[in-house]
């Protein structure tokens, strides 16, 4: 019997100890100086430049795949006339 208020009592107490962890805030992270800011800034508008080339790249990459495959397949090779029926 004494064991299992034993376990019964840890269990307990480590429900309430995580239940204490989950609840607990962080400290609020310090002001950013104004240099801090400045480079952040400068950090994504340097990644904002970047994304947009590789859309550009891959824009273009897409418009010389299409014209050389002419976009969609010619309307002579339907499959009508695939099957061997006459139009």
């Amino acid at each position: 019997m004494k064991k299992i208020a034993i376990a019964v009592t840890l269990v307990a107490g480590l429900g309430i100890g995580s239940l204490a962890t989950v609840q607990a805030k962080l400290p609020a992270a310090p002001p950013m100086s104004d240099a801090d800011k400045a480079a952040k800034a400068a950090k994504d508008a340097a990644g904002k430049a970047a994304a947009a080339e590789q859309l550009n790249k891959a824009m273009d990459k897409a418009v010389a795949n299409h014209k050389k495959n002419k976009g969609v397949a010619d309307a002579k090779t339907s499959a009508a006339t695939t099957s061997g029926k006459k139009q």
